[in-house]
């Protein structure tokens, strides 16, 4: 019956508000005593530090990465979201110590553990399952995923929500956005409120499995005929809103990849990037979590397996097709019309365009540039975005014209970076020019 196969403890996940609070308190406090701590220490050695030097120590962000661990729920997803959206953008150091909060941290202890699944199977839930283990096989922001075997031998994968998670989404919204108000990392001018609640109504919708199960359910459906990919299957009868029930399906980190041969690398990214496609162009609906864990792959089948569908989301039809305009005009080469589909799709602020017209331009020039190679597009060459890192650290100095872009455009950004990054790990080659050019008319 239940069996905990893991060594590893579990730390009890804070569900009531006050619990909640008290965490973030801790968490402010700890920052807190840090910057009076290194200001003191350099103000001893002579130097004269800035606030921000202070409050962005390697000391603080493993502060903040240990406290949204211990929260999960919207706290930590957001702290994920600035680790795999900022990519190359963030300093090493920052970026190492946010990447903590994708891999497996805190989990529920057995005791809270029985107390959720007897709340949403009954107190005699263990009848269910010939077997059921109860350290989880991954712990992520929202739940965790235990796996379990029913009466006939069918393996399941249990994925099981941290109590208290929903009902705290949007106090923990709105304590980690003061945290980066109060921190200086935004500007004041900068009106954060609508991604706010499009953060708060994503989030709450993560957290309603019976929602990703008919996500689980529209993927399967979509990707019959598709070989290349797995979806597992939904076992409805065990869903409810807090527990998703679906088959086991087994594979390894999709990062593991790394060390297969080249034709392997890149035909599973020519698959992942040949998906994101589709659903921009063709099915208008888009799994918009990248993160790696989403992924994995078996090396025995040569298939990829897709995970994780609580943050798929349709999209309207301009989204696509400001997409489209502006892949049109890159595959032309043409820079003007390139700046004016960006600022049409809001990619780019008139205001950031108007100030740094040269920057912006030169940054379009490098992309173009590397568009037009013939051949592949070889992921694992970076050396364009250390120029392109330049250029935008240089534009994002002038915080009076920072732009937020549309909420749709961010979530398919979000899931296009994150695509772009694992390609970029795996040191594929593809030819996106082709792919994408089959997708634009005007362009042959």
């Amino acid at each position: 019956m239940t069996e905990d196969s893991g060594n590893s403890a579990g730390r009890a996940i804070p569900s009531g508000r006050i619990a909640r609070l008290g965490v973030f308190g801790k968490l402010a406090s700890g920052v807190a005593g840090g910057v009076v701590a290194e200001g003191a220490r350099r103000l001893a050695s002579g130097e004269r530090p800035k606030i921000g030097d202070l409050l962005l120590t390697p000391a603080n962000a493993t502060r903040v990465a240990d406290q949204l661990s211990h929260l999960r729920g919207a706290a930590m997803k957001l702290g994920q979201m600035i680790s795999m959206d900022a990519g190359d953008m963030l300093p090493p150091e920052l970026a190492t110590i946010l990447a903590r909060l994708r891999n497996n941290a805190y989990h529920m202890p057995p005791q809270q553990l029985d107390r959720m699944l007897a709340a949403e199977w009954g107190k005699d839930w263990r009848r269910r399952f010939a077997h059921f283990q109860a350290h989880p096989v991954a712990a992520a922001s929202i739940g965790q995923v235990h796996r379990a075997r029913l009466p006939d031998g069918t393996e399941l994968a249990i994925k099981v929500q941290y109590p208290g998670v929903k009902e705290s989404i949007d106090a923990d919204v709105d304590n980690v956005a003061t945290l980066l108000r109060v921190s200086g990392m935004l500007p004041k001018a900068l009106d954060i409120a609508p991604l706010l609640a499009e953060a708060k109504k994503q989030l709450h919708e993560e957290a309603d499995y019976l929602r990703e199960a008919q996500m689980l359910a529209r993927y399967g459906e979509l990707l019959v005929g598709q070989p290349e990919f797995v979806v597992p299957e939904l076992y409805p009868d065990l869903t409810t809103p807090r527990v998703l029930a679906m088959s086991f399906v087994t594979g390894v980190p999709v990062e593991s990849l790394e060390t297969a041969p080249q034709d392997v690398r890149d035909r599973v990214m020519h698959d992942l990037i040949s998906l994101v496609l589709r659903e921009l162009f063709d099915w208008r609906l888009m799994q918009t979590d990248p993160n790696f864990a989403n992924y994995r792959w078996q090396p025995e089948t040569a298939k990829l397996v897709l995970l994780d569908f609580g943050a798929a989301r349709p999209l309207p039809a301009e989204t696509g097709e400001g997409y489209r305009r502006l892949l049109t005009a890159a595959l032309a080469g043409d820079r003007d019309a390139v700046r004016e589909a960006a600022i049409a799709a809001g990619f780019l602020g008139e205001a950031a365009v108007l100030q740094h017209r040269a920057l912006v331009d030169r940054m379009i020039d490098v992309i173009l540039a590397e568009l037009a190679k013939p051949g592949p597009f070889d992921f694992g060459d970076r050396a364009f975005v250390g120029v392109l890192r330049e250029q935008g650290t240089e534009i994002a100095r002038d915080r009076d014209t920072w732009h937020l872009p549309p909420i749709d455009t961010l979530f398919v950004q979000r899931k296009i970076s994150g695509t772009a990054l694992l390609a970029a790990r795996l040191k594929a080659r593809v030819d996106v020019r082709a792919m994408v050019a089959a997708y634009c008319t005007d362009v042959r």
